[in-house]
C-alpha cells in the first residue's frame, strides 16, 4: 500500500511540475554527465517516452547527424537512467516525430509565439539549445519567469 501511495504522489507531483514549467530533474549519473553533457545539456528524461529514448541510445552512431557512439556499458547505464525517469505524463508520453523533443506537440505549443528570428539568433543556434533562453533548464526549471530571450 505504501508503494502505491508513493507512486500516486510522485505522479501527481510530476503532473503539477510539468504544468508549472518545472520538470522533475533527477540527478544524472556521472556517466550521463560525461557522455551526454560533453556535447549538449542533459535533457530531462521526462521530455520523451521510453520508446524514444531507446531509439536514441540504440542509434548513437547516427545521433542527429553525428557519431556519438559509446561503449556498451555506458550505453546500458545511460539507458537505465533514461528508462527510469522517462515520461509517463500524457502530454509527453507520445513519441514525437524523429524522437525530437523540439518536434513534440507540447514543445511546439509552448514556443508558438516565438518568431523565426529568435531561432535564427546566433546566441540561440537551435531549438534544442534550451539553455539559450531557459537559464535554469539544467536544473529542470523552464518557468517563463526565468526565461530570457537573447538579443
Amino acid at each position: 500500500m505504501k508503494k502505491i501511495y508513493q507512486l500516486v504522489l510522485s505522479l501527481s507531483i510530476s503532473t503539477l511540475a510539468l504544468a508549472d514549467g518545472n520538470v522533475p530533474s533527477p540527478n544524472p549519473p556521472d556517466k550521463v554527465k560525461s557522455e551526454c553533457a560533453s556535447c549538449h545539456m542533459v535533457y530531462q528524461p521526462a521530455f520523451l517516452p521510453k520508446e524514444s529514448w531507446a531509439r536514441i541510445v540504440n542509434r548513437l552512431d547516427k545521433h542527429y547527424g553525428v557519431d556519438a557512439s559509446i561503449d556498451p556499458q555506458s550505453n546500458k547505464e545511460i539507458s537505465q537512467w533514461l528508462n527510469q525517469y522517462a515520461s509517463t505524463y500524457q502530454k509527453t508520453s507520445i513519441a514525437p516525430p524523429n524522437d525530437r523533443i523540439t518536434e513534440s506537440a507540447w514543445f511546439i505549443k509552448k514556443h508558438r509565439e516565438l518568431s523565426s528570428k529568435v531561432w535564427a539568433n546566433p546566441k540561440v543556434k537551435s531549438r534544442a539549445n534550451c539553455m539559450a533562453c531557459h537559464t535554469t533548464a539544467d536544473a529542470g526549471n523552464y518557468d517563463e519567469d526565468f526565461a530570457r530571450i537573447p538579443k
